[in-house]
C-alpha cells in the first residue's frame, strides 16, 4: 500500500462532538504530506457540519500527539517546496483556529515542533501526566516558525526563547504550570477531563459559544481599546437573537423562586 493510500486521519462524529484522530503511531503521528492533507480535507469538511458543538484533536496510540513533521517527507525539501510545506502546516493550524467551535487537543505522549504548532492552535489543551513537549527544530538546523508565534500569548516571551533556543523539553506539570496546557490529567482520567470540558461547553448556546470564540480569535491581534470597540459591537449584535432574553428571564424566575422557598 502506498502512502497515499493510507487513511491515516479518522473523523467521526458522535452527539454533535466530532473526534479527528491523527494515525500513524508508528511514526508517533509525524506530520507527512499525507496527514497534513488528509487533515486540511477534514477540517474544511467539519466546517461545514451544523448543529456541531465540539471538536476533538487527538493522536493515535499512547506515545505521541504528534511528533513534529515527518523526517522522510522533509529531508528532500528545497526552498520552494520547503515553503509549500511550511505553509500547508500553517493552513492547517489556520483552519483549527476558524474553526467556529471550540477545538480541544487531547494530548497524551509526545508533543513536538509542528505538533506543538497544532496544539497551540487549538482553544483548549488537556493532556495525560505522562505528555512532553518541545521544539527541536534547531537541533535539525532549522528555525521554529508559523503558530510558534502564538506561544507568547500562552507562556510569555522568556518561556518562549527558551523553548525555541535549547530545544529544551518539559513535562506536563511545568507546561501546566506555564500555561501552555490548561489541565493534566492521569492517563486514565485523560478521557474523562476531555469529556467534562465538552459538557461544561454544551450547557451554554452554541451562537454564544460561536461568538465567543470568534471575539477571542479578534482579540489576539488588537490593542485594548480595539478589543473593546469590537466587544460591543458583539454584544450589540448577540441581542439580535432570542437566546440571551429567554436565558436571563429563565434565570430571574429561578432566582424569585428561591426567595419565595426561602420565606416559607
Amino acid at each position: 500500500m502506498s502512502d497515499s493510500d493510507q487513511r491515516v486521519v479518522a473523523c467521526t462524529i458522535d452527539d454533535a462532538v466530532a473526534t479527528l484522530v491523527l494515525d500513524d503511531p508508528l511514526r508517533l503521528n509525524a506530520l507527512s504530506f499525507e496527514m497534513i492533507a488528509q487533515l486540511s480535507e477534514r477540517l474544511q469538511w467539519l466546517s461545514q457540519q451544523p448543529g456541531l458543538r465540539a471538536v476533538v484533536l487527538t493522536g493515535a496510540g499512547n506515545k505521541a500527539f504528534v511528533g513534529g513533521a515527518n523526517v522522510h517527507s522533509m529531508a528532500g525539501l528545497d526552498p520552494a517546496s520547503g515553503r509549500r510545506f511550511i505553509i500547508s502546516v500553517h493552513d492547517v493550524c489556520q483552519a483549527i483556529r476558524m474553526l467556529p467551535v471550540p477545538v480541544i487537543a487531547r494530548i497524551d505522549g509526545h508533543t513536538l515542533g509542528g505538533g506543538l504548532e497544532i496544539a497551540v492552535s487549538c482553544d483548549l489543551r488537556i493532556a495525560s501526566s505522562r505528555s512532553m513537549f518541545a521544539m527541536p527544530e534547531v537541533r535539525l538546523g532549522l528555525p521554529s516558525v508559523i503558530e510558534t508565534v502564538l506561544l507568547p500569548g500562552l507562556i510569555g516571551w522568556g518561556r518562549t526563547r527558551l523553548l525555541v533556543y535549547t530545544a529544551r523539553a518539559i513535562d506536563a506539570a511545568t507546561a501546566y504550570d506555564w500555561g501552555l496546557v490548561e489541565e493534566v490529567a492521569e492517563p486514565e482520567a485523560l478521557d474523562f477531563a476531555v469529556r467534562r470540558c465538552i459538557d461544561e461547553i454544551s450547557l451554554s448556546d452554541p451562537d454564544v459559544i460561536e461568538s465567543q470564540k470568534r471575539l477571542v480569535r479578534e482579540w489576539e491581534a488588537m490593542t485594548p481599546d480595539e478589543g473593546i470597540a469590537y466587544s460591543i459591537d458583539e454584544f450589540e449584535r448577540t441581542w439580535e437573537r432570542p437566546e440571551p432574553g429567554k436565558r436571563l428571564k429563565a434565570f430571574v424566575q429561578n432566582l424569585e423562586q428561591r426567595k419565595l422557598e426561602r420565606k416559607k
